[in-house]
């Protein structure tokens, strides 16, 4: 699809470059949990969610749970699951406690539970889309899902949502239910930022266009937008003629340059333009 080429990394780079992410993201959600969330009282899933009942119920230290649960979290998923999470996800199952431990002193940034849901669920967010990034993850609830999910047939995306749920409802059975709401808040925040970190804020447009000027525009694709371009086979509905379809996808930036060669090339083509959350490959991000 693409002409433009990006530069080739190190793989060694990249390897270490994960194990990067792994730490910086874990610090940024032991930060968050510190600062926002448990001084809140706002359990907004996970084990860091289970550790904020139990820190207010029982009194115990919050890293200690986490660690209590993680490290058999990860041995059960070893065992049942297989050696797919690698190294990378054990230094995030024992990092992320640590970083907790070693903040707990923090003063909380915000006594007003909205503003530490909001932000708390964004710094959840924020680390764990980093965390992903590095090809591993952080443990806990998520190793449980995969576990039920193996062996009752129930989506993962089920699975997450029921543990994560019962988390909730537990906080607010502890607390109150207007924590269980901020809870709840936090964890539709934290969803919705990892998807922002893992797509990224730019958007590509894929565009689809039936011309009769297939080379012309094919050529100004090329040559001017400096863009690769795909021709797909296709037929018309109502005549049953061929009719080619090309397919090009660009950036935010060059889709008006793309507009523009259409519509002087052939103001008669249908266009159909549809965002790209996500590409890879040259000219864009690295697979």
């Amino acid at each position: 699809m693409n002409r433009k080429r990006g530069h080739r990394q190190n793989p060694r780079f990249d390897h270490v470059f994960e194990y990067v992410n792994v730490l910086v993201g874990a610090a940024i959600i032991a930060l968050s949990f510190n600062v926002f969330l448990l001084p809140n009282q706002i359990a907004s899933g996970g084990v860091s969610g289970i550790s904020t009942i139990l820190v207010s119920v029982l009194g115990w230290e919050p890293a200690y749970v986490q660690w209590a649960f993680n490290i058999p979290l990860f041995i059960a998923g070893i065992i049942f699951l297989g050696k797919q999470f690698g190294v990378k996800t054990l230094v995030g199952t024992i990092f992320l406690p640590f970083v907790v431990f070693i903040t707990k002193d923090i003063e909380p940034w915000t006594n007003d539970a909205l503003l530490s849901s909001l932000f708390g669920g964004i710094g959840v967010g924020l680390g764990l889309g980093i965390v992903f990034r590095g090809n591993a993850s952080t443990g806990g609830t998520d190793l449980a899902a995969q576990i039920i999910n193996k062996f009752t047939g129930l989506t993962l995306g089920t699975c997450v949502v029921l543990i994560d749920g019962l988390i909730v409802i537990a906080a607010a059975i502890v607390f109150d239910i207007e924590r269980g709401l901020y809870a709840l808040i936090a964890l539709y925040v934290t969803s919705k930022t990892i998807d922002l970190i893992q797509i990224g804020f730019g958007r590509s447009k894929t565009a689809m266009i039936i011309t009769n000027k297939q080379e012309e525009i094919r050529e100004g694709i090329l040559n001017k937008i400096d863009r690769g371009v795909t021709k797909l086979s296709a037929y018309g509905g109502f005549t049953d003629d061929e009719r080619p379809v090309l397919m090009c996808v660009v950036d935010q930036r060059e889709f008006t340059k793309l507009k523009q060669l259409v519509k002087s090339l052939d103001p008669s083509a249908f266009v159909v333009v549809m965002d790209a959350a996500e590409v890879l490959g040259e000219g864009f991000k690295r697979a």
